[in-house]
């Protein structure tokens, strides 16, 4: 096992330089682009653009301004927005973590606690009105947008039903630190983690209820029973840890999607600036650090949900463990 760590790790640091790699050569050597005259504003003069270019080590060979843009972000991290000068990228993206990551945790938890529920009501009771039921309502959430729900949610508890018992507790838009109100973070959080989760509830659910189905008729299945225990046991056992194996795979990309950057719509409905906020902006204005650090952020997140989910591959089926 301690092998298997040590490969994955290995893949993950060489999957995080080809990621780089790739990111540095599209946004910094594609034709037609050049952060010079970005940094440089309008008509700038030829011994402008000529200090400008070597002040930001533009004019070196590109091999030593991958490195140098490599160090800027993982050791010195004084890596400078082009669109903003005084601003440092690494701690930027440093302080919008926490906020992407509060969102996204939070969002997880419900959707993972609600989609095994349905999911296993659903194979349980298969057959009757509970089965049916419990799909036609994941398939409502699967089908509503984000950005709709969000929209909504903030039209009843922030504008019509504000004044009310039922949501006079929720705060206005944004993001409060934990460190700063524990109960103003939770309150400010708990409408955008509902809107996050509803969509991801209703597709896991109806992706485990089909992988429980399918597995009660292994043969394995069928011995535990025969051995004489019960529902209860084969089912939390051996059935339900089986059919983890897809859930845990999707939940790490989706996870590690989110986390980096893929929660943007949920982030900007609730004006909670963070990460994917932080993308969405350097793209509208071509920032190209910012944008480099945030896509190396994001990829480090991916890469690593995956790795993780490999281990989880391994505890929850033996027969994949590495000899």
């Amino acid at each position: 096992m301690a092998a298997f760590l040590i490969r994955r790790l290995l893949q993950l640091i060489l999957v995080m330089f080809v990621i780089s790699a790739v990111v540095f050569l599209i946004f910094f050597h594609t034709p037609g682009i050049d952060p010079t005259r970005q940094i440089a504003g309008r008509n700038p003069s030829a011994a402008a653009v000529k200090e400008i270019r070597h002040q930001f080590g533009l004019d070196r060979p590109l091999p030593v301004q991958y490195v140098l843009m490599m160090k800027k972000i993982f050791i010195t991290r004084d890596l400078v927005s082009y669109s903003n000068q005084g601003q440092k990228i690494v701690p930027e993206i440093a302080q919008a973590a926490p906020a992407t990551l509060s969102l996204v945790i939070g969002g997880a938890v419900i959707w993972v606690v609600m989609s095994i529920a349905m999911g296993m009501l659903a194979a349980v009771y298969k057959g009757t009105l509970i089965d049916p039921l419990l799909m036609i309502l994941a398939l409502i959430g699967i089908s509503m947008p984000v950005f709709w729900v969000g929209e909504v949610a903030n039209l009843v508890t922030q504008s019509r039903w504000h004044d009310t018992f039922l949501f006079h507790w929720v705060p206005p838009l944004g993001y409060t630190p934990f460190t700063q109100s524990p109960l103003t973070w939770f309150e400010g959080l708990v409408i955008p983690w509902i809107t996050l989760s509803i969509l991801y509830t209703g597709f896991y659910a109806r992706v485990l209820r089909a992988n429980l189905i399918e597995i009660q008729s292994e043969d394995y299945i069928r011995t535990a029973r025969a051995k004489g225990l019960s529902e209860r046991r084969v089912l939390l056992r051996h059935t339900l840890r089986t059919s983890m194996i897809t859930f845990i795979s999707l939940f790490g990309l989706d996870f590690g999607a989110l986390v980096a950057g893929s929660a943007l719509v949920t982030e900007v409905v609730f004006g909670i600036h963070g990460v994917g906020y932080l993308a969405w902006q350097s793209f509208g204005n071509l920032d190209l650090p910012t944008i480099m650090a945030t896509v190396v952020y994001g990829s480090f997140f991916i890469v690593a949900a995956n790795a993780i989910v490999d281990v989880a591959y391994a505890w929850l089926d033996p027969r994949i463990r590495p000899a």
